[in-house]
């Protein structure tokens, strides 16, 4: 398993973040499902979670066949598609995203924190290493 941690600072609240997230995920999942492909949403119901609360479950397919190069639609099923499953527990997220069989699929666990990070960490890395916190 390969596990990578990312931190990215942004110039927004974690509320405001959550709205943008939302509109562009529905904006995406719109303006890619045409002819019959794109992604359509099998499961939507709310979810409880013993450890993170109320949340959202959401399970979707992403259908790619038009996406991928002749070769590949030559020797792959007429419907290929990625199952994604969501359990949103905002600011917590989990997604689980398969493809063709289980074995291949990747976790991803992402949590949201509203905090403020000190202007010391902006500096390039050369001085932030010389520098004890």
């Amino acid at each position: 398993m390969l596990l990578k941690e990312y931190r990215i600072c942004m110039p927004l609240t974690v509320e405001e973040y959550r709205i943008g997230q939302l509109y562009m995920i529905s904006k995406h999942s719109h303006e890619q499902s045409d002819r019959g492909e794109g992604v359509e949403v099998v499961q939507n119901e709310p979810y409880e979670d013993p450890t993170h609360g109320p949340g959202q479950f959401t399970e979707k397919r992403v259908y790619l066949n038009s996406k991928l190069p002749s070769w590949a639609r030559a020797v792959v099923p007429k419907i290929f598609y990625v199952t994604e499953k969501a359990w949103n527990y905002y600011p917590y997220t989990i997604t689980v995203t398969a493809w063709l069989v289980d074995a291949f699929q990747a976790d991803i666990s992402i949590c949201y924190l509203g905090i403020r990070i000190p202007s010391v960490l902006f500096q390039p890395l050369a001085n932030v290493e010389e520098q004890e916190f």
